[in-house]
């Protein structure tokens, strides 16, 4: 009866998984190819050397140059800024610890538009260190660098921090007992223990920066653009498919590689997480130096973190009488065809229904990867899921325009293109985040629920469910708010009657005045607070207390 179940159960997974393919190979893998091809296919003919054509032009390789440069220099930076802080949260038990913690989330939520308004506000034309003392770094590399640290800050306090909250203090402070000194014993006892997570959260600190496109676009302005700024500059200023279509390969190819080293060091961190101590080690700060660790760390928080949001609540606060709040219900006539606060009411009812697939299709895929003895299909299919994360959104919000405009996919006028763009990129938390949980639900009551005649889907409904409801709500809501803040692919299929947040701030801050500068810097500013308060019902929900993404 057992092996008849278990045969039964394996025969569910292609099931399981035909849904997520099916909707990424339509959604994901057919909108990329048409938009490849049509760049790469000149008069009939397939015209592969014109990637060596593409590839040999100057201003090319500057832009793959500056990409790469710029991802690694935000990645290092990013550790040496947030390292500390991991160390702070995994070893110290402090007042407000946990509001702190969700702080610290708070920008990794926030769309990239809103973090280059709120950057811009702050070292902008106008912004606050320019009031104080003339200096503006809006248009240099400094502002994206910055910008970079403040969204992925707390991707190494989370990752990083979570793990060495794990670790068991006692093998560090036996080394020193034999004699090692305490550099020494962090180098040669914790440092190793460390590695995995610290390179996995070096690879998607790199793999965020190097595909960066809205923090870019509004502070590098024209002297700097990444594969992503070129690849929506090619084909919506210029209508270069062709050098669209190579640049799009490129990035393709470099977001694989990254994903690969990435499952790779995540396979290390599990099992390095199988030999250490999962007690929570944190206690109050002992010590001068302790203490002052903890107050450089809440320092470079206060400044890098919360700095640039209360400016830009600040800014846009500007007029008197909530003056810019108040133009939001206004009709231009110019930017958009109807008030920008209908904005609001548009993104909101987009990401919900980009949600409720998000939670659908990455359901559907986590429960078909629950197994850790899958084979190299199923392992595929997990790294096939984490692609839109890397791949351009601007390819791919183009390819809805250019593959789905024929029956039966002519989508083009539907207003469900917006969300079937935005529930790509939240797929990828939901299975993220609900994976582990599944795996941690012991098979054996899956086993016996099977022995006693459940069918497969009464097994997950009465076993899986009950145990897993939280996480599912957590991922709804990293759904919502990634969905929320989407912006690469948005811009090109939101109507100019039915706008999204982000494509609303993109389009103020595009024009000059102050009056549009201010409603750009109020609708960053609802934005902001709505993703602030999922974010917090998210840290009221969340199960895994090790603080991991």
């Amino acid at each position: 009866m057992t092996k008849r179940r278990r045969r039964t159960g394996n025969a569910a997974r292609p099931a399981l998984m035909a849904v997520p393919v099916a909707f990424f190979a339509v959604f994901f893998a057919y909108p990329v190819a048409a938009i490849v091809a049509r760049g790469l296919e000149i008069d009939g003919t397939w015209r592969f050397g014109r990637i060596w054509e593409v590839l040999a032009q100057p201003d090319v390789r500057h832009v793959l140059w500056f990409t790469t440069w710029q991802a690694l220099a935000s990645t290092a930076l990013t550790l040496l800024i947030a390292l500390p802080g991991a160390y702070v949260f995994a070893r110290f038990d402090f007042p407000g610890k946990q509001v702190l913690r969700a702080v610290v989330t708070v920008p990794f939520v926030l769309p990239t538009v809103v973090v280059g308004t709120a950057f811009l506000a702050l070292v902008g034309r106008g912004g606050l260190l320019d009031e104080l003392w003339g200096v503006r770094l809006d248009t240099t590399v400094w502002a994206i660098l910055l910008a970079h640290v403040f969204f992925n800050y707390a991707v190494v306090v989370r990752t990083v921090g979570g793990l060495w909250s794990q670790l068991d203090p006692r093998q560090e402070e036996a080394a020193r007992m034999l004699g090692a000194s305490r550099l020494r014993a962090w180098r040669q006892v914790t440092l190793p223990a460390l590695a995995p997570a610290v390179a996995a959260a070096a690879l998607m600190v790199f793999l965020f920066t190097f595909t960066s496109f809205g923090v870019v676009q509004i502070l590098g302005g024209p002297a700097f653009s990444t594969l992503e700024v070129e690849i929506y500059r090619q084909t919506s200023q210029i209508f270069d498919l062709s050098t669209a279509a190579v640049l799009t390969l490129i990035q393709f190819a470099a977001v694989a590689a990254i994903l690969a080293v990435h499952a790779w060091t995540v396979r290390r961190r599990e099992t390095a997480l199988k030999l250490v101590n999962a007690a929570t080690t944190a206690r109050r700060p002992r010590g001068t130096g302790q203490w002052a660790l903890l107050a450089g760390v809440l320092v470079t928080i206060a400044v890098l973190l919360v700095l640039p949001l209360a400016v830009l609540v600040e800014r846009s606060l500007g007029a008197p009488g909530f003056g810019y709040y108040r133009a939001l219900t206004r009709e231009d006539g110019g930017t958009f065809l109807v008030p920008p606060i209908e904005a609001i009411g548009n993104s909101l009812q987009y990401a919900v229904a980009a949600t409720a697939i998000a939670v659908v299709i990455g359901a559907l895929a986590a429960t078909a990867l629950t197994r850790r003895d899958a084979g190299r299909f199923v392992r595929g299919f997990d790294a096939l899921l984490m692609l839109p994360l890397g791949v351009s959104a601007v390819t791919v919000g183009f390819g809805f325009l250019i593959a789905l405009d024929e029956p039966p996919l002519d989508l083009r006028s539907s207003w469900v293109l917006v969300p079937l763009a935005q529930a790509l990129v939240g797929v990828p938390f939901v299975v993220r985040t609900m994976l582990p949980v599944l795996r941690a639900v012991d098979v054996r009551l899956r086993e016996a629920a099977s022995v006693l005649g459940a069918s497969p889907w009464r097994v997950w409904r009465e076993v899986d469910l009950p145990m897993v409801r939280r996480a599912l709500l957590v991922a709804a809501g990293f759904a919502f708010a990634v969905s929320l803040g989407e912006f690469g692919a948005t811009v090109f299929i939101a109507r100019p009657d039915n706008p999204t947040l982000p494509v609303a701030v993109a389009r103020l801050l595009g024009r000059p005045g102050d009056m549009n500068y201010g409603q750009a810097m109020a609708l960053s500013t609802i934005l902001m607070l709505v993703c602030a308060v999922a974010l917090v019902v998210l840290e009221r929900l969340r199960t895994d207390r090790s603080g991991e993404f």
